[in-house]
């Protein structure tokens, strides 16, 4: 398999105090399905934000494609920036807009300014808009206002929005941590068969640790900034949750089949 992302002795600092990541190195090969855990404040929305530059690294490397991503400038940040689908914990939708209006926003990295600004898209855009939306189960929802959609459905919006931009990777940010368990399976689901139908990598946060052991190729546990455990779903022991989440362990309610403490 190739790798995609390479994360080298990347640490990232806020002020003089906090070290929100600190020498974190993992990689991650084209189609694999990665979901990160930890605790609140462990670190993992400040990743996946270092990973497509929403907020700069203060030391190490990240490699996408063979290419250190810290060394890119406007253009190539633009370039990289189709290439990387990101999915958010409250969606990132624009309400007033409709479902397709949004979707048809993750092509805006492919727009010159001022056809982005006048929201010219072509007819292969659209229907590229309204078969994604199909896919995901929305195909009555297309030109309704998403503030009319529940929450799971608003997901989906934004699983369709990054998907229009023909990403290599998918970065997905507590996706279902505002979601039911009914819409977290819907939502999980999609992503699962995105990345096994299309090939497309993906990296999820999740607080869930059930849902990572259902869903996960492999699983990364990042407690306090630093990576405590990497490897597959079937190895994780509970001594090694223990480790990720501290006391918040006993509240998960994680059940792991039976396998020893180890």
């Amino acid at each position: 398999m190739k790798t995609l992302l390479d994360v080298k002795n990347v640490s990232k600092r806020y002020g003089q105090e906090t070290l929100a990541l600190s020498n974190v190195n993992f990689s991650v090969n084209e189609g694999e399905f990665v979901s990160i855990i930890g605790p609140s404040g462990a670190g993992k929305s400040t990743l996946l934000r270092c990973i497509n530059r929403m907020i700069d690294a203060t030391d190490g490397e990240i490699h996408f494609e063979n290419e250190d991503i810290l060394k890119y400038n406007k253009r190539e940040m633009r370039r990289l920036r189709t290439k990387v689908g990101m999915i958010f914990q409250h969606y990132n939708l624009v309400n007033r807009l409709s479902v397709i209006e949004n979707v048809l926003h993750g092509r805006l990295g492919y727009k010159s300014t001022i056809a982005g600004i006048l929201g010219l898209y072509s007819e292969e855009e659209k229907r590229q808009a309204i078969k994604l939306l199909g896919l995901l189960g929305l195909e009555e929802q297309v030109y309704k206002r998403c503030d009319q959609l529940s929450g799971g459905q608003k997901q989906r919006v934004g699983i369709a929005r990054a998907l229009i931009q023909d990403p290599k990777i998918l970065l997905c940010d507590e996706p279902i941590a505002s979601l039911d368990p009914n819409a977290s399976k819907i939502i999980m689901d999609y992503l699962q068969t995105v990345s096994k139908t299309m090939g497309i990598t993906v990296i999820v946060n999740l607080h869930q640790v059930d849902v990572a052991l259902n869903y996960s190729d492999r699983i990364i546990g990042v407690s306090k900034g630093q990576i405590v455990y990497d490897g597959y779903p079937k190895d994780i022991t509970t001594n090694q949750i223990h480790s990720i989440y501290g006391s918040e362990a006993g509240d998960l309610m994680i059940d792991l089949g039976g396998r020893n403490a180890g």
